[in-house]
């Protein structure tokens, strides 16, 4: 069987542009990465069992007869149906990972083995191998079906996620997920770069759990250093202040007041006098200590005027301060209405519009070339059936 690239990733100038990937994976995490490696030029096949990716049915909401949560995900490949326990199938969909240059599965252990994937990856030992795991292979929780607020759980991101005081919080998007995609992108590209160098064949673990935990980053080694576990402080940092929501008068708006000199500046377009307790507050650490009085202090100024004096105020002061938008708000600032972040993209219903690539090369935004196909769309042309 050829895999003969399609017509819409030949001559793009992209860096991927001729790379092979066959993504086996489902939910987020996996089509993801392989996502990405599409936007990036890549030649990407996906292939579904019969039943489909099951993101394909968590909805509402709905863009026609698929979820908007597939869409999210599954731009720029085409898309087959093979059922790997049919032996008709499993051939084809090893023809296909012989031309391969990447996959990608996110398979339990349990249907590793019943699936055969293991023969799969027999079938060309020189592709880049990226599996997307519970968690490491070394641990029994890799046997055990995970998700995305799961992950956020047992990660502990939960455990520093919430108002001071209250219950733990899962973050509002699946960003368990999103980190450990991120990773299986960075995995396969690694594993291209390693064929380049001649070294083909490496096999990537992408586990979600330690991806998860990796994005506690700061507060992953504060506690590894000090031994203490730090704590919930809402939108507070943990080792800055100001540094998070304070109330004006007609609602809240973000400061982010990194160093001494930002604060400073804070006081100053504050009008506040350089006397205690404000110089008191000069030094960082002081301010940490004292994170409640000063919030104190500073609202009881800010309450005085509404969110849009302080945002006109704050613009030329060179203190680093946002509004708090929500979706709406997001899409609608200058930024993102006036750019091309947004873009347009096919899909089986019709056009929608869609996040294209936070990526620039050499100053330009990857267009999107294609959009999700419907299931099986391709079966005819790659599988012959």
């Amino acid at each position: 069987m050829v895999w003969e690239l399609s017509a819409v990733n030949v001559g793009t100038g992209l860096p991927l542009e001729g790379v092979r990937v066959l993504d086996l994976s489902r939910v987020l995490a996996g089509p993801l990465a392989a996502m990405i490696a599409g936007d990036l030029g890549a030649d990407v096949i996906k292939v579904e069992g019969p039943r489909g990716d099951p993101v394909r049915a968590l909805a509402p909401p709905y863009f026609g007869d698929d979820a908007t949560y597939y869409l999210a995900v599954n731009r720029h490949r085409r898309n087959v149906v093979a059922d790997l326990l049919d032996p008709g199938d499993f051939a084809a969909v090893e023809a296909l990972v012989r031309r391969a240059d990447a996959v990608i599965e996110n398979f339990l252990p349990a249907q590793y083995a019943e699936l055969h994937i293991e023969r799969l990856r027999r079938v060309n030992p020189g592709c880049v191998w990226v599996s997307v795991t519970p968690a490491s292979s070394s641990s029994t929780l890799s046997r055990e079906p995970s998700f995305d607020v799961l992950a956020q759980a047992r990660s502990g991101l939960m455990g520093v996620t919430g108002a001071r005081g209250g219950e733990p919080t899962k973050v509002g998007a699946p960003v368990a997920d999103v980190v450990t995609g991120l990773y299986g992108a960075i995995a396969l590209v690694t594993g291209l770069y390693a064929r380049l160098a001649g070294r083909p064949g490496r096999h990537f673990e992408v586990p979600l759990l330690e991806s998860t935990m990796s994005a506690l980053v700061n507060q992953a080694q504060g506690y590894l250093a000090t031994g203490v576990a730090p704590r919930r402080l809402g939108n507070d940092h943990p080792s800055i202040a100001p540094y998070g929501a304070v109330r004006t008068r007609d609602g809240l708006l973000m400061l982010a007041v990194g160093t001494d000199a930002q604060f400073e500046r804070l006081v100053l377009a504050l009008g506040a006098p350089a006397t205690a307790p404000w110089e008191h507050w000069r030094r960082n650490d002081q301010r940490v200590a004292d994170r409640d009085v000063l919030r104190g202090a500073l609202e009881e100024v800010f309450t005085t005027r509404d969110t849009t004096h302080w945002l006109e105020r704050l613009t030329s002061s060179g203190v680093p301060h946002a509004p708090i938008l929500d979706v709406d708000g997001a899409f609608d600032q200058v930024a993102v209405r006036d750019g091309d972040f947004v873009g347009e993209m096919d899909s089986p219903r019709g056009p929608v519009r869609t996040l294209r690539s936070p990526l620039r090369i050499d100053g330009v935004r990857p267009e999107v070339r294609s959009g999700p196909r419907r299931l099986g769309q391709d079966s005819a042309e790659l599988l012959g059936g």
